[in-house]
């Protein structure tokens, strides 16, 4: 197995230096349709803040998370500045980010990969690497640890950010979570994500620089890590929207993902209380970002995912909106959170097979859950507006052990 690991290296880097010496205008000319680049319209290089201390952060902003977690940090500790980089895919969604990069650009452009690595080795202080992926492109040629000996031998402080599916171990989730979306060892998909969260975990190792998790289920997979809460802006998701007033309340259900998030396990069951009418069932698909605040303020309950067994960014997103916010959460993350933060996380409990009796209660008995829903958004506010995730960025940007 080492042999042929070593085989598939080779050759890797191999094509990686062929790539390097065709013109650029000939790659960026002959790669396929979603990897082109313009040659002669790249991206400018970071320009480093004038503040003692400089933050990139890249290269992927899933989520938006990079681009919330600079803001939380320039707004919560002196001195420091921050610049979020991330490749751009056909399927952006939009999410703000200080330097957008075509993927093509950041993959075959040697120009603006030696523009990049330049620019960031002589402005930037510290350096936060996510999902385990090369900073400056060149992923034929060059690893992460590669990236990271080079920052460290300039004095930059290295940090590791990971953000989910590029760690979580499909097999180990299977295995505790009954409901895993990755139960079956066979499907392409888990093999497929198997390998990489095993590649990625060696990369952690190897580059053996401090980490940090965005969700609290992922100290299962990095016991080592810290966990970095992800960042909304409450404010944009307040409403003073009614709750729990209709005789019928209105059930929204808006999966990122649909595999992942269970509606497969839930669909038939929410549409079999509406067309009893005893709720209004709306799931939502293919909804704008910006349009979501309004989804949300014009529900009662919503549903977040079946699966996974944790909770992100859309579960803070309806909490901040002040509603009923059911979910599968298992009792690792819960007692994380309360461990972590001394509150208890205001996501009502369900599984796929619990889920309609938690509906019946909810309607039968509603003002202990106006309270929870009231407890989401004091709990958003704490958790979840940046200024926890700044503290638990500070020590790393400050000098101090993390």
């Amino acid at each position: 197995m080492r042999v042929v690991s070593t085989a598939a290296l080779g050759a890797k880097h191999l094509v990686g230096r062929m790539i390097r010496i065709i013109p650029e205008r000939v790659l960026a000319a002959i790669t396929p349709r979603g990897f082109r680049f313009d040659p002669s319209d790249l991206p400018a290089p970071p320009v480093a803040p004038a503040t003692p201390i400089r933050l990139f952060i890249g290269p992927v902003n899933w989520a938006g998370q990079a681009w919330q977690w600079a803001r939380a940090a320039e707004r919560a500790i002196e001195g420091v500045g921050a610049v979020t980089m991330a490749y751009r895919l056909s399927n952006d969604f939009g999410f703000p980010i200080d330097q957008s990069v075509p993927v093509g650009a950041y993959l075959l452009s040697r120009r603006w990969q030696d523009c990049q690595r330049e620019a960031v080795f002589v402005g930037f202080t510290h350096v936060m690497i996510e999902a385990e992926r090369q900073l400056f492109g060149r992923v034929l040629d060059r690893t992460v640890e590669h990236e990271v000996r080079a920052l460290q031998s300039r004095g930059i402080a290295v940090i590791a950010l990971c953000h989910g599916s590029d760690i979580l171990l499909p097999s180990r989730h299977a295995a505790r979570i009954p409901q895993s979306p990755y139960s079956d060892p066979q499907a392409a998909r888990s093999r497929k994500l198997e390998r990489s969260a095993r590649k990625n975990r060696a990369v952690l190792d190897a580059i053996g620089v401090p980490v940090v998790v965005s969700t609290p289920d992922l100290l299962i997979d990095v016991p080592e890590a810290h966990w970095l809460p992800v960042v909304i802006e409450p404010a944009r998701w307040r409403t003073d929207a009614a709750l729990l007033e209709r005789a019928r309340p209105v059930v929204v259900h808006a999966p990122s993902l649909a595999t992942k998030k269970g509606s497969d396990l839930i669909d038939p069951i929410m549409r079999a209380l509406d067309a009893a009418g005893i709720v209004e069932y709306r799931r939502l698909s293919g909804i704008p970002a910006a349009e979501m605040p309004a989804a949300y303020a014009a529900a009662d309950i919503v549903l977040e995912q079946f699966r996974v067994g944790t909770y992100g960014v859309a579960a803070c997103e309806a909490l901040a909106a002040g509603r009923v916010v059911v979910s599968n959460v298992t009792d690792q993350v819960r007692d994380h959170v309360l461990a972590a933060t001394g509150l208890a996380l205001p996501i009502v409990e369900a599984t796929a097979e619990t889920l309609e009796s938690v509906i019946r209660a909810i309607i039968a008995d509603r003002e202990p859950y106006r309270l929870s829903a009231a407890a989401g958004i004091e709990f958003v506010a704490a958790v979840h507006d940046g200024r926890r995730s700044a503290e638990v960025l500070r020590p790393f940007l400050t000098g101090a052990p993390l």
